[in-house]
């Protein structure tokens, strides 16, 4: 299977690891510059990664269809070298004494829209590139590649900042986008004609995506707890920055290692996948999976200071992380099987446009909750409701996969 994938999607993946090792190493920088540097609280800090997202997908909306009709390398490239320009512009800022909450907010704005517009892009060429029983494998590599770097990053950006000061990560992170993009500029060949759109987006092609995702039988129930699990989990995040290192008065060094420890979970769920998924079943695996990682997140509010502290997220995190790296390639390679080739960019733009909306609200919301009873209630009770979400679960009737082939080929030939 190795030389099946072939030397092109050797380059997809080390560019998408480079950049990945970057975003570990710059894992929670935002917040910690935030919390460290502007003195914000837990509504500030909620805000800066709300409104980032929100903004971003709303930028991104039209993103969808706009890339579903260009060549997706070169919206690759361009999608990360924005990001490396929009975050080298912190070290500048702070470097030069100006470095301001607003601007933060701008820079993630930015960064979130264009992250969408790589996402979309890298998904429809990803089925392009990897032939259809190879894409399980390529799923699980990306999401190995994610884990272990996050294993890794997190510890390492949290000594860089206590040593060379807080920017350092943001500084790494930009550089990783820049080696990304050098790196898919040198997988080289011709994409095929992309599909030819309106020169005025119409709003049925914008929309193209969502019918698909809520049409579709097998992925509407996974897309609705996509967003609600997500949601929750990634609105605890800003609350969690605050109470590990405010009140609880966690060392930068501390607050990446208890993330990046549980790490090894997700590399060895992601490993799993493929092993797990022939032996009983991806639809089987995919929901049982599914409801086995909201188990945990609940026991985050029993963290205290110390040691014993730093065990508790350790294990909530790798019970969540274990499960979310047998989750994520499963269902990354089903919303891929089951989209024809000229809808994917949509799907996927309207699918992480909708993510981010999502976690963008309950991050409002949840630092609003915050702010009146304080972080360790909010994480209480976001940890009972995700609790509810296998209800989304509901099993649907999936379509068969050599009929959505057959489909696709219909429709692009």
């Amino acid at each position: 299977m190795r030389d099946r994938l072939g030397r092109s999607f050797g380059w997809l993946w080390g560019a998408y690891a480079v950049s990945a090792y970057g975003t570990g190493f710059g894992f929670g920088a935002f917040p910690v510059l935030a919390v460290l540097v502007l003195d914000a609280g837990p509504g500030r800090v909620a805000l800066l990664a709300a409104a980032g997202r929100a903004v971003g997908a709303l930028l991104a909306v039209p993103l969808g269809p706009w890339v579903e009709f260009r060549r997706k390398r070169p919206v690759m490239v361009a999608a990360d070298l924005v990001r490396c320009g929009a975050l080298l512009s912190v070290p500048l800022a702070y470097g030069f004494g100006v470095l301001s909450f607003g601007q933060l907010l701008l820079v993630s704005v930015v960064t979130a829209a264009a992250d969408i517009s790589f996402r979309a892009a890298s998904g429809a060429y990803l089925k392009w590139l990897v032939p259809p029983d190879g894409l399980l494998l390529a799923n699980s590599r990306f999401e190995a590649t994610t884990w272990s770097a996050t294993v890794l990053g997190p510890p390492l950006g949290g000594a860089a900042i206590g040593v060379l000061g807080p920017v350092t990560t943001v500084l790494a992170d930009a550089v990783s986008y820049l080696l990304s993009a050098l790196g898919l500029r040198a997988i080289g060949g011709t994409e095929p004609e992309p599909v030819r759109g309106a020169k005025v987006l119409r709003t049925a092609e914008i929309l193209a995506g969502w019918r698909h995702l809520l049409a579709e039988p097998a992925l509407r129930p996974l897309f609705l707890n996509t967003l609600a699990v997500n949601g929750l989990v990634m609105a605890t995040e800003p609350l969690l920055a605050v109470l590990l290192l405010g009140r609880l008065g966690y060392a930068p060094w501390e607050y990446g290692l208890a993330f990046a420890v549980p790490c090894l979970g997700g590399l060895l769920g992601a490993r799993l996948a493929r092993p797990l998924a022939r032996r009983f079943g991806a639809g089987r695996v995919l929901r049982v999976t599914g409801v086995l990682r909201v188990c945990w997140p609940v026991g985050l509010v029993l963290v205290g200071p110390g040691a014993a502290g730093l065990a508790l997220v350790m294990v909530v995190e790798c019970g969540l992380i274990t499960c979310c790296g047998i989750f994520n390639p499963l269902l990354a390679t089903r919303r891929i099987d089951l989209t024809l080739r000229h809808l994917v960019a949509r799907v996927l733009a309207a699918w992480t446009v909708s993510t981010s909306t999502a976690i963008a609200a309950l991050t409002a919301a949840w630092g609003l909750l915050a702010t009146w009873t304080g972080p360790r209630t909010a994480l209480g009770l976001a940890g009972l409701l995700m609790l509810a979400t296998p209800v989304l679960l509901r099993r649907g009737r999936a379509r068969d996969r050599d009929r959505v082939r057959d489909e696709a080929v219909a429709a692009e030939g």
